[in-house]
């Protein structure tokens, strides 16, 4: 990701269109679950308009999607990944919301829950 704010709203806008395709799902159905205009989600697809924090979260619930992946993309949070492999799941473009989930199933069925060890909780917005 690069730091010069254009290039990082293209960037933001080939992602979301990434994840939109990945879940199968048409602008004007993206527009409909996320309560956004077809005209400006498009936009923002191609990096034409600079979507707000609010906004960004309307998208992430329609996609399905961690919301702090999509502020971490558009510069509104920075973020320090600390090696956990469900935040890496959960921030990976290529793979869909149902991926991400079953991933994450996985993972913790291998390591299971130890006595005193702390977990990622995945909300179901952020996974499912």
């Amino acid at each position: 990701m690069r730091n010069d704010p254009t290039q990082r709203l293209v960037d933001l806008g080939d992602f979301i269109r990434q994840q939109r395709s990945s879940a199968r799902m048409s602008l004007r159905r993206l527009s409909e679950v996320a309560g956004i205009s077809n005209p400006y989600l498009s936009q923002i697809e191609r990096g034409l308009r600079r979507p707000s924090a609010e906004i960004l979260q309307q998208i992430a619930h329609g996609l399905a999607i961690s919301a702090e992946t999509l502020y971490v993309r558009a510069g509104i949070l920075e973020r320090e990944h600390s090696g956990d492999l469900v935040e890496h799941i959960l921030d990976d473009p290529k793979l869909n919301s149902d991926q991400r989930h079953a991933l994450i199933q996985i993972y913790r069925s291998f390591v299971g829950t130890r006595d005193g060890a702390q977990t990622t909780r995945i909300d179901s917005k952020d996974a499912v």
